[in-house]
């Protein structure tokens, strides 16, 4: 008796599983999204390119996002969830000149590489989407200075001098918003003016140590309050 070996198992086909299927899906949206926004605007961006850089069907990405409205908030929340995780974060030094000047360096290099252009999105569209603009600004800063807070105080913590002082509980988030607006702002006013981020860069060592000695002088003159 013969049996056909074809029939003792079901033909699968091989290759490529379909685009909708491979890999991550909605990270693969997002990284179209952003791409897309960056190139050519808010505006300008459609859904229809969307789909076709990530590559995914219109299908899919409303299956994920209500439309290109909600995609934007998407990329947005995601490039401020990236820059403001500092899980595993150790500043590098002994002292807390060097531990802070690298935080503060660290902070301005992720600004210069990831926020620049979704910063000139985002202002762009300030009038259509005041809103968004708002929680960009706010979400952004509130935690990044969540985040910094606890490396500055571990940084800092040989100079905290009592219940009442800079890294205490109650004033060191304000602490971190202050370090933020001293060391960052000026860098990224640069950067979205159009400032060559290579030269930039090779300025932030020495413009972020100087503004850490400002910052931790200031520090030691509201203690003395």
């Amino acid at each position: 008796m013969t049996t056909d070996r074809n029939s003792k198992r079901p033909q699968t086909r091989l290759g490529r599983p379909p685009k909708d299927l491979a890999g991550d899906v909605k990270s693969r949206i997002l990284d179209a999204a952003q791409r897309v926004f960056l190139k050519r605007g808010y505006q300008s961006a459609s859904v229809d390119e969307i789909a076709e850089t990530a590559p995914a069907s219109k299908p899919t990405i409303y299956a994920h996002f209500d439309g290109k409205e909600a995609l934007f908030e998407a990329v947005i929340a995601r490039v401020i969830t990236g820059l403001t995780n500092f899980e595993g974060y150790e500043p590098r030094g002994r002292t807390a000149t060097d531990k802070l000047t690298s935080v503060g360096t660290e902070l301005v290099e992720r600004f210069l590489e990831d926020t620049v252009g979704v910063t000139r999105v985002t202002i762009a569209e300030a009038d259509r989407f005041p809103a968004l603009s708002r929680h960009v600004h706010e979400a952004g800063r509130d935690r990044a200075a969540s985040a910094v807070s606890h490396i500055l105080n571990n940084a800092a913590n040989p100079l905290q001098r009592g219940p009442k002082g800079p890294f205490s509980t109650k004033r060191s988030l304000a602490t971190a918003q202050i370090f933020m607006d001293l060391i960052l702002l000026p860098m990224l006013m640069r950067a979205l003016m159009g400032e060559d981020a290579k030269h930039l860069r090779k300025e932030v060592p020495g413009f972020v140590r100087e503004r850490v000695n400002f910052f931790l002088a200031a520090c030691e003159t509201d203690w003395g309050q």
